[in-house]
């Protein structure tokens, strides 16, 4: 990011004298509080500035790219999740098929009557056991899932960045996020590639990168 003559004026001024306010900043430029209001909040976004209310603005000594990694490591599944597509254990793989092209997911969690996580389901499982099957109506989803202790999973409190690293490590699309109760995992929610994309996204176009 490249900042214009009058924002780095901005930068020394509030190097020199910081914490100081909008207005002071304005008047030592000669300018009106307007005028400069859009300067001081591309300065703020991009992480040169730090601002605080009754106090003014001051030098973060940050640079655009380590605030942009501060705040990925801010990032958590909780604040980007997604509803789970949940299915029970003796649902058949004919209707497991209807309701994954239904919700428009790539994978659907399997749980028992207690409504806990026993296994999840990928296209890819669901592909490989139609082809060349006909009574996909009378194969219930128990029997192709894959089971604890192979289910990868996330806690709502997990960062962005270590779903992101436990998906690439597992070459998987989706992490299930998990409750912890007494006899087993309660699924409530989901995080995708989908989710943690947008969420980097998000935060690069924040800091104008």
């Amino acid at each position: 990011m490249e900042l214009n003559t009058r924002q780095n004026e901005i930068l020394d001024i509030v190097k020199e004298n910081g914490p100081i306010t909008g207005e002071q900043i304005a008047e030592r430029l000669h300018l009106a509080r307007a005028t400069i209001r859009p300067d001081l909040a591309i300065l703020t976004m991009a992480g040169y500035l730090d601002a605080r209310p009754r106090v003014g603005y001051f030098y973060s000594g940050k640079k655009p790219i380590q605030s942009v990694a501060d705040g990925m490591v801010d990032m958590t599944a909780a604040d980007f999740q997604s509803r789970p597509v949940v299915i029970t254990e003796n649902l058949s793989v004919y209707d497991a098929i209807c309701q994954l092209f239904l919700e428009d997911v790539g994978t659907l969690f399997v749980v028992d009557q207690q409504s806990l996580l026993t296994g999840v389901l990928s296209r890819k499982d669901l592909l490989r056991t139609s082809i060349g099957r006909t009574e996909l109506d009378k194969i219930p989803v128990h029997v192709i899932m894959t089971r604890m202790p192979n289910i990868m999973y996330c806690r709502k409190q997990d960062t962005l960045i270590s779903v992101a690293k436990k998906m690439m490590d597992s070459q998987i699309d989706s992490l299930p996020i998990i409750n912890e109760k007494e006899g087993g995992l309660e699924v409530i929610g989901r995080i995708t590639k989908t989710n943690i994309t947008a969420a980097f996204l998000s935060l690069a176009e924040d800091h104008d990168l």
